[in-house]
This record gives structure tokens, C-alpha cells and sequence, in this order.
């Protein structure tokens, strides 16, 4: 029984993305890919970023048990806010590399370098977190519809090298948007701990306090 909910529920969802996301999203993209010059593709990208976070069930289905093996001390409104900042700073460098052609190289080595050196400061559980986050994040909200829209936008701005445009620009939307979270999360990771431990600290403090005002 399961199984053939999961696969009725993946019919419709897919059939579903075909017909409305993945049209609409080209025609928004061609339409913002023709207007000044596609530089206006960069807020409403960022813009699309959160909506992305918002939409997506399993970014809901993470907080959530993040916040449950946490035991509150993570919240699922923290953890929504910093997946929606990772996402909507990925789609703007996205639709950055769509208006200028960047080597995608240029931000993706740095940035998973970046993750790589974080996850020696960061808490164990924030980069398990972080990680998980980035494949959370890249559903299928970004492949039907932020895609095909930065697809659309690279028809326009290419012109006649619009193939060529498509592969080397438009694609590379997924890997930022799964790249993002894994940084966000564990700079979110490093100033909790700091925040947790300043907070011990100051009951030492006040412990120590009352046992010397015992003592006296």
C-alpha cells in the first residue's frame, strides 16, 4: 500500500511540475532575461530563494527533527531562517553567473573549500546538519522550476549561442543552491557554540559566587 501511494503521489507531482512549474519558470525567465539587460534576474532569484526554502516539504520534515534531537536548544525557526539566507545568496550567484558568464569554478572550489576548513570549527552536529541541509535544500522546487528559469533567461541573453549558454551558465543552479547551506549552517553552528558557552561560563561564574559567599 505504500508503495503505490509513493508512486501515484510521484505521477502527479511530476506531472505536475512538467505542466505548470517547468513552463512558467521558462517564461519568467525570458521575460526577466529581456528586461535591463537581466540584471533584474538577481533580486527576483534571491527573492525566489526563500519562497524555495518556504515551499519545499522537506526542509519542514528536517527542521522539525532537527528541533526534536536538539531538545529545543535548535530551533526550526532558526534553522528556516538560515536556509532561507544560504538559498536566496545561491540563486543570486546563480542568476549572477547566468547575466555575467562566470566560470563556475570561481565560487564553487572556493566555496567547498570553505565548508571543508568550517567543519574543523563548527560542531559535529551543525556540519551533519549542514550536509544534510544541502541536499534538503536542492529538491525538487529548484530542478522544476528555478532551472528551467534560469534556461529561459540564457535563450534570451545568448542569442544565437544559446545552447552553448544553457550548458555552461544555466546549469550549476543545483550545485549552488547545495553548496550554500553547507557554509550558512556551520557559521550558524560556530556562533551557537559561542553563544552556549559564554552562557556556562556565566553560571561558573554565579556558582562559584555562591559557594564562596557558602564558605565565608
Amino acid at each position: 500500500m505504500g508503495i503505490v501511494i509513493i508512486f501515484v503521489g510521484l505521477v502527479l507531482f511530476l506531472t505536475g511540475a512538467n505542466v505548470g512549474f517547468a513552463p512558467m519558470g521558462t517564461l519568467i525567465g525570458k521575460g526577466l532575461g529581456d528586461f535591463l539587460g537581466g540584471w533584474f534576474l538577481i533580486p527576483v532569484g534571491m527573492i525566489i530563494g526563500y519562497f524555495v526554502v518556504a515551499a519545499e516539504p522537506a526542509v519542514h520534515v528536517l527542521n522539525k527533527q532537527v528541533e526534536r534531537m536538539s531538545a529545543g536548544a535548535i530551533k526550526a525557526r532558526s534553522m528556516k531562517m538560515a536556509l532561507g539566507i544560504s538559498v536566496c545568496c545561491a540563486l543570486g550567484l546563480a542568476m549572477l553567473r547566468v547575466v555575467t558568464e562566470i566560470n563556475i569554478m570561481f565560487i564553487l572550489v572556493p566555496g567547498y573549500l570553505a565548508a571543508l576548513i568550517l567543519t574543523f570549527f563548527s560542531p559535529k552536529l551543525f556540519t551533519g546538519i549542514a550536509f544534510d541541509s544541502g541536499g534538503v535544500a536542492s529538491g525538487a522546487m529548484v530542478s522544476a522550476f528555478v532551472l528551467p528559469m534560469a534556461i529561459g533567461a540564457c535563450e534570451v541573453i545568448a542569442g544565437d549561442l544559446a545552447p552553448t549558454a544553457i550548458m555552461t551558465d544555466a546549469f550549476g543552479c543545483v550545485a549552488f543552491v547545495a553548496l550554500m547551506p553547507l557554509i550558512t549552517i556551520q557559521v550558524f553552528g560556530i556562533i551557537y557554540r559561542r553563544k552556549t558557552s559564554k552562557i556556562k561560563r556565566n553560571f561558573l561564574t554565579v556558582d562559584d559566587r555562591i559557594l564562596q559567599y557558602e564558605v565565608d
